[in-house]
């Protein structure tokens, strides 16, 4: 009995690592920071994806965590489903304004492309939320990732890897069911990442 709960103890104990370290702010600003990369002036252009974490992850993590302080929001990851189209909708007026800085100091047309890629994953999700609580953590992991190996190639397949390390973490903490999860990845890896690579297509030079 006491290995077993020490094991118990141990998964639980790597499952909040894993979804505190790879939760929504922290990959897709990674992603934001790097969208520049397919066009020229790369890594000098990182300054605009830096300016678009600020708008898309920063400052709607900043209100959250505020929210939470006045007992708004139960937690940081928005736990309560009725909790979370709100704070999604509170997200997407940061990232529209985002926009508005971006294209006003001249952005590479590579940032707005992930910019909205990632808005129409808010709106999506903003949309299912009163209803089902797909996860955003599968959501955003799958489409960095998919979209970093449609960046960099081949070799950054590995960071495949990491979508079902985060359902897992996800499932293990019973936050998610394994559909909302798989759905959530599938959102990500699919839909969010089809639509960079369409926008890339048509606004990147």
């Amino acid at each position: 009995m006491v290995i077993n709960a020490g094991g118990i103890r141990a998964k639980n104990r790597a499952a909040r690592w894993i979804t505190e370290l790879l939760q929504p702010p922290a990959v897709v600003s990674v992603q934001l920071l790097i969208s520049p990369l397919t066009q020229a002036g790369f890594p000098g252009t990182m300054a605009y994806g830096a300016l678009a974490a600020l708008f898309v992850c920063v400052i709607p993590l900043v209100l959250l965590l505020v929210l939470v302080r006045l007992g708004k929001v139960t937690d940081h990851h928005v736990s309560d489903r009725k909790q979370r189209a709100p704070v999604l909708l509170m997200a997407l007026a940061s990232i529209v304004a985002g926009l508005l800085v971006l294209y006003a100091a001249g952005a590479p047309e590579s940032v707005v492309a992930m910019v909205l890629a990632v808005v129409a994953g808010v709106v999506v999700l903003a949309g299912v939320s009163p209803f089902w609580k797909i996860s955003g953590h599968a959501a955003a992991i799958s489409s960095s990732a998919v979209i970093a190996v449609l960046m960099l190639g081949a070799p950054w397949l590995p960071l495949l890897l990491l979508i079902p390390a985060v359902g897992w973490s996800r499932v293990v903490l019973r936050a998610h069911t394994l559909a909302q999860v798989v759905a959530g990845s599938l959102f990500g890896g699919l839909v969010m990442a089809g639509i960079w690579w369409a926008l890339q297509g048509w606004m990147v030079p």
